[in-house]
């Protein structure tokens, strides 16, 4: 996997972090720029570490299922994208805390990097190089978190649901890119 499909993969994982930090960026009045990096540091450190373990966790049971792994992978990546696409598609408002606190920045950081978990685990079966992997979708996730608070602060909540579903079709698309290629019918 290159460097390019690692980055449009890393966007479209940073897609809910970005999304949420919107959201934070609309629950403050006075927007500071400890309240970005704050929020940033949460979701790029969780984005980055949720890889980790999934990598090793698949690596661990890749013997296994090495005859498949490809349409697991195929299988995580749609059924992650698929459920960013149908929050999109959701109308219910998120009313967030205000709070940047250790409690309140904790279970955002995990809920958003859970589908990450996922991916860690899809990386193992195609014996990605997970260092650089894990950096650049923690970078990526960092710095898209950071300029989604902002943008929450500015515009409002109206490119939350564009970004979900952004980083939905991103996900389903590398899903069957990866069978495809598999199957040889791409190369």
């Amino acid at each position: 996997m290159g460097i390019l499909e690692l980055f449009i993969i890393a966007v479209g994982l940073s897609m809910d972090a970005f999304a949420v930090s919107i959201c934070k960026g609309l629950s403050v009045r006075t927007l500071r720029p400890r309240h970005a990096l704050i929020t940033g540091a949460y979701f790029g450190g969780f984005q980055a570490l949720m890889p980790l373990i999934g990598f090793f966790l698949g690596v661990r049971f890749q013997s296994l299922i090495t005859s498949v792994d490809h349409w697991i992978a195929f299988v995580l990546l749609a059924l992650i994208g698929g459920n960013m696409v149908r929050e999109s598609r959701e109308s219910d408002e998120e009313n967030l805390s205000d709070s940047f606190s250790f409690g309140t920045m904790l279970p955002l950081a995990v809920a958003t990097s859970i589908d990450a978990l996922a991916i860690g685990v899809t990386f193992a079966f195609l014996q990605v190089d997970i260092v650089p992997a894990v950096c650049l979708i923690g970078v990526t996730t960092f710095v898209l978190s950071c300029v989604g608070v902002k943008v929450g602060n500015v515009f409002g909540a109206k490119y939350k649901a564009r970004a979900e579903l952004f980083g939905g079709v991103v996900l389903i698309l590398m899903g069957l890119k990866i069978l495809l290629e598999h199957l040889g019918i791409i190369g």
